[in-house]
């Protein structure tokens, strides 16, 4: 799970460029066309000194913004360049890339009606894709990401994932526009660096997060649609090779896999009150716990030491009017503590 906010930030980013990256120009010519726009006029070596380029590169992209119709030469001064007005220059390339876009979409709907037809016809064996290579599972896992309407579900071991959390940012697009992530983590996960502020963090964009002492395998389901599990789950060839799952009986029962496990999972991130003095690292405190952390993981992900662990334990059990951790647990989950 990389940061939401700084996606969310990536994107706002994004958003501002959008209009000339559909018409194929990248980061350098849409922060000049950006900067002339700025300007009633500029010449080659101002342009050059604002962007620290070279005059050469500058003439470059400014003869190819010349050649798509965005700037033109003043008339008088030909050696200084103006911005065509944006609604003149670039509505025409827009609606060009809008045709072409409806186009690929009448394709889409095409292709996908021909391997609908074509999968209704699969034999058993072919209800399941073998996926070789490293770097095509990788693929496979962003590409279902994307695809998602609805929800993703997930198996995390606490091992090895089919991406790293700062190289998957389908994840975090996926939550950006709508899609909602029901996750169930080994307890060992718990303890990764950082990954209860990530949870925590990821929670008001749509994803839930539960824990079980141990999981199967790795798993990944995009709506009821595919699902992708290791052929390999533990060993030595973890990442060598995946299953891609069509609908099917199949892909059914691995659906209502995972939905046993998620109905005897525990979610983490609680939103009960504490009473009193006690704070939300107390709450976090006893739900790390009762999963079975210790107490110097639970200090760790906490940023608190083993100490204090203990010492906001003692006061817990004090405000529950109990004297050992078990009658703590108890009590905790009667009062609705977590």
């Amino acid at each position: 799970m990389a940061s939401i906010r700084q996606t969310v930030d990536r994107r706002d980013a994004e958003r501002k460029a959008f209009v000339l990256e559909a018409i194929g120009l990248d980061d350098e010519h849409t922060a000049l066309y950006r900067l002339i726009l700025q300007s009633p006029s500029a010449s080659i070596g101002e342009l050059a000194a604002s962007v620290a380029k070279s005059p050469a590169e500058v003439r470059g992209i400014v003869a190819e913004l010349e050649r798509l119709g965005l700037l033109a030469r003043q008339a008088s001064a030909p050696d200084r360049v103006v911005a065509s007005p944006p609604s003149l220059a670039l509505q025409p390339m827009l609606l060009d890339r809008e045709r072409r876009l409806t186009q690929a979409h009448e394709a889409l709907v095409e292709l996908s009606e021909i391997y609908r037809r074509g999968a209704a016809q699969r034999e058993t064996p072919d209800v399941v894709d073998v996926v070789l290579g490293a770097d095509a599972v990788r693929q496979r896992f962003a590409q279902l990401q994307a695809s998602a309407r609805q929800q993703v579900r997930v198996f995390m071991l606490s091992d090895v994932a089919f991406l790293d959390a700062e190289q998957n940012t389908a994840e975090d697009d996926a939550l950006e526009r709508g899609v909602t992530y029901r996750v169930i983590v080994e307890k060992a996960v718990l303890e990764w660096p950082g990954f209860i502020d990530a949870a925590r963090e990821s929670a008001p964009y749509g994803e839930e997060i539960r824990v079980l002492p141990t999981l199967p395998t790795r798993l990944i389901i995009a709506d009821d649609d595919m699902a992708l599990l290791p052929m390999k789950s533990r060993g030595e060839d973890r990442s060598s090779g995946a299953l891609l799952v069509h609908p099917s009986g199949l892909l059914d029962l691995v659906i209502a896999i995972f939905e046993e496990y998620w109905a005897t999972s525990t979610g983490f991130i609680s939103t009960g009150e504490l009473p009193g003095t006690h704070d939300a690292v107390d709450r976090d405190l006893l739900k790390l716990l009762l999963l079975g952390l210790t107490d110097a993981a639970a200090g760790a992900q906490l940023g608190i030491s083993v100490r204090t662990v203990q010492r906001r334990v003692a006061e817990l059990m004090e405000t529950a009017g109990v004297t050992t951790r078990l009658q703590l647990g108890a009590e905790a989950v009667r009062r609705s503590w977590v």
